[in-house]
């Protein structure tokens, strides 16, 4: 007999129809109702045995985390809760639980004991939920640009550049640690390692991207990134994913015009395909909230904060009217910002990009025209020569979740900003070549993907948005 699954079944009539489910042991109580999940939704599904019918043996293994299989008849349920429950005719024991020393017992856990458990965490309503909302964000991110026309490139997560030029990079290397080959002048010999140069993990696909899209048009990719750097802050991740599209002939304005409709279509699409995992999401910080002083609770609710989003325009303004905006307002006169706001060609912080939005204009900001010297290399010079097209985009409660621009394709202009950032420009001679062989106008944007989860599902941590989070001192499972 084929199973199903506990959606399916909820979903379903009482029809006195006979099924078959496998699931875990979410309670069992009474020696009589088995609550019963099996990761298709939120949801668990009541099960009835008779257990002066069982065998003595069978009851003592249905604990808490137990792997069931049961077949018995779809009813009317009794309960209150939900409309049907499974009458029980047989059940086996798939796998048995301990209840002395399973860590995920049918209580409220704290976020960072969960951490140290992150291989069960998964078992515990909040992170599934918050990982079925992850999938469907995952696949609204293809289905956009699949509709869109947009080829998807699979980028190297081994590199020999840096795209950021941060230099917070990963090694890779084959090199014996205890027996480090050395030149002459004593560096290290990168040329005896397996690619016969110094290679790290990738920050950004975004290089080999902009080769793709000066020959197919339009691209994207959707691939892990790494940064080394030295953070323990609830935004940052040693590992993450890295949302990326590239589009020739596209310049800045096409640039934001795509971003916006691109995180609308996304988040919209969690909106009417995760409504159970969202409310459930929502009332969890709800309930938060109360336990927080006024001043740190949630003004708006999860489901009103993505569409706030959705529903908005996004705010269009330079960084020098963000600049004036920021530096005349009350808080930064009373000294209430931690960066306080003195000279143009500051970089703003969270703070400062979260009063844009949640005070000032009271929706999604793009921000665009930036300083050019805290700025990539490969953003295009504006003819003032102090500023650059660049972009990023501002969310309430997040700050920056998407940083773009419009690409240097000038090969001069490029050669001249690599130079006085002291990269290496034999390091980049591939990245050069698109400027000299049909170069065009074209943009792109990055969009770290926890990032996007993180605001979607309203946690507060990224590090409870991945699976098994990597961060300093901590890559465990």
């Amino acid at each position: 007999m084929h199973k199903t699954t506990v959606k399916k079944l909820l979903h379903s009539k009482a029809n006195n129809q006979k099924v078959a489910l496998k699931g875990w042991v979410k309670t069992f109580r009474a020696n009589r109702f088995i609550a019963v999940n099996d990761g298709s939704c939120l949801a668990n599904i009541q099960c009835v045995l008779d257990f002066e019918k069982m065998d003595e043996t069978v009851l003592k293994k249905i604990q808490t985390g137990a792997a069931l299989s049961l077949q018995g008849m779809l009813v009317e349920s009794q309960g209150k809760g939900q409309t049907v429950e499974i009458q029980i005719q047989q059940i086996a024991i798939l796998g048995e639980s301990n209840p002395d020393e399973y860590p995920i017992q049918a209580k409220k856990h704290s976020l960072e004991f969960l951490r140290e458990n992150a291989h069960l965490r998964i078992r515990t309503n909040t992170f599934g939920a918050i990982m079925r909302v992850r999938s469907a964000l995952s696949f609204a991110v293809h289905k956009y640009f699949q509709e869109q026309g947009f080829n998807y490139v699979h980028t190297p997560i081994i590199t020999g550049s840096d795209a950021e030029g941060a230099g917070e990079m990963f090694r890779v290397t084959t090199l014996d640690p205890e027996n480090i080959p050395r030149t002459e002048s004593g560096t290290v010999a990168h040329r005896e390692d397996f690619f016969g140069k110094e290679t790290h993990l990738t920050v950004s696909g975004q290089l080999e991207a902009e080769t793709y899209a000066m020959a197919l048009g339009k691209v994207y990719t959707f691939g892990p990134t790494f940064r080394a750097e030295n953070s323990n802050t609830s935004r940052h991740l040693a590992e993450f994913w890295m949302i990326e599209p590239e589009v020739a002939f596209n310049d800045l304005i096409d640039n934001m015009d795509l971003a916006e409709d691109f995180i609308k279509h996304t988040l919209q699409a969690i909106l009417d395909n995760c409504q159970e995992d969202l409310e459930f999401l929502e009332q969890r910080l709800i309930s938060e909230d109360k336990s927080k002083p006024a001043a740190a609770r949630n003004e708006m609710t999860l489901i009103e904060k993505l569409n706030f989003v959705v529903k908005n325009e996004f705010k269009r303004i330079s960084y020098t009217e963000a600049f004036e905006i920021l530096k005349n307002s009350k808080p930064n006169k009373k000294k209430k910002f931690k960066y306080v706001l003195d000279e143009w060609g500051a970089d703003l912080q969270s703070e400062h990009e979260r009063y844009l939005v949640e005070k000032h204009f009271n929706a999604p900001v793009i921000l665009f025209d930036y300083p050019a010297n805290i700025k990539a290399f490969y953003m295009r010079l504006n003819e003032d020569g102090k500023t650059v097209r660049a972009m990023d985009v501002l969310f309430p409660g997040i700050g920056e979740i998407v940083g773009g621009s419009q690409r240097e394709e000038r090969i001069e202009v490029l050669k001249e900003k690599i130079k006085n950032l002291n990269i290496d420009e034999k390091d980049l001679w591939w990245y050069l070549d698109t400027r000299k062989f049909g170069t065009a106008v074209h943009s792109g944007f990055g969009l770290g993907f926890e990032r996007l989860v993180l605001f979607a599902t309203g946690m507060s941590n990224i590090r409870d948005v991945i699976p098994f989070p990597r961060t300093p001192q901590n890559a465990s499972f």
